[in-house]
């Protein structure tokens, strides 16, 4: 799976783009300009902030857990989730595809309107949830939430179940990754190799984990949104060439540069300093 991106003029640009690239392309999903989850959104119109959201509904990712339709209830595919701002916006992602809908809060109830989805080809079993969700998370919906849980019941009984996440921290998670970019192309990493390459950064500036055959272990120092990575040590054995060619791009990103990183979600990007390379990693779990 690869996914393009226009040739931009300059090497930050570059990076910018292998970036955005990474993002999408690892979370499962794509989008343009204007498009959801591109960039900021305007207040929706007529909405000039008369109806003050619910301060413990708003500004949290909560992670969708299931929907239940019918009295049957369908346990939601990684990455599920929904956040509604302080502005009258709603945005999140379905399974694989993302969504902005314009999401109205009075009190316990939240009245949602959908704008905007990707329509990107999902698993069947995902698009089978998607549809559920999609269909739930619309029109007249009453909120109940219950410390870190939220659940919207819409006017026919059908709900979501949802909990709050944590941000998901650089350090001590085991990031394991799934895209590589070289040049202006993002794509999927070997097949056959799916979690074949771990990395895992410590809180005292050191990094280890797979390259994809042989372990690493080095020095990794963060410094806002750049890591300087030292030189790496690694094992050396042989493996096949599907898990040699990612071993490869992987090291090319984490031995001896620096890097720009960007979490979101449960999503990690790294993008060498000069926009050339970079790859994409998942939190492992569902923790965090």
């Amino acid at each position: 799976m690869q996914l393009p991106i226009a040739a931009p003029a300059q090497r930050n640009r570059l990076a910018v783009g292998l970036l955005a690239a990474l993002f999408a392309l690892t979370a499962c999903g794509t989008e343009k300009a204007g498009e959801p989850g591109a960039g900021s959104r305007p207040a929706p119109a007529g909405d000039s902030g008369s109806v003050q959201p619910a301060a413990d509904l708003t500004g949290v990712r909560w992670s969708v857990d299931a929907v239940t339709v019918d009295g049957k209830r369908t346990d939601a595919p990684e990455g599920a989730y929904v956040e509604i701002d302080a502005r009258g916006w709603a945005s999140g992602r379905y399974g694989c595809n993302r969504f902005t809908a314009r999401a109205r809060v009075d009190g316990h109830t939240v009245t949602v309107d959908p704008e905007l989805t990707t329509e990107m080809g999902c698993p069947p079993d995902v698009q089978r949830f998607e549809t559920l969700l999609a269909g739930a998370f619309r029109g007249r919906l009453t909120a109940a939430v219950k410390k870190r849980t939220l659940t919207l019941t819409t006017e026919k009984g059908e709900t979501i179940a949802l909990t709050a996440r944590r941000p998901v921290p650089l350090a001590g998670t085991d990031w394991r990754v799934t895209t590589l970019a070289t040049g202006t192309t993002a794509s999927s990493v070997p097949a056959g190799t799916d979690n074949r390459a771990r990395i895992t950064f410590g809180r005292d500036g050191t990094v280890h984990g797979t390259l994809g055959c042989n372990t690493f272990r080095g020095t990794a120092k963060v410094s806002g949104p750049a890591i300087a990575f030292g030189t790496l040590a690694v094992t050396r054995k042989l493996c096949p060439d599907p898990q040699m060619r990612l071993e490869r791009a992987v090291r090319a990103v984490l031995d001896g540069t620096t890097t720009t990183f960007g979490i979101d979600g449960r999503t990690l990007t790294l993008t060498t300093k000069d926009g050339a390379r970079g790859l994409g990693a998942r939190a492992a779990g569902r923790n965090g």
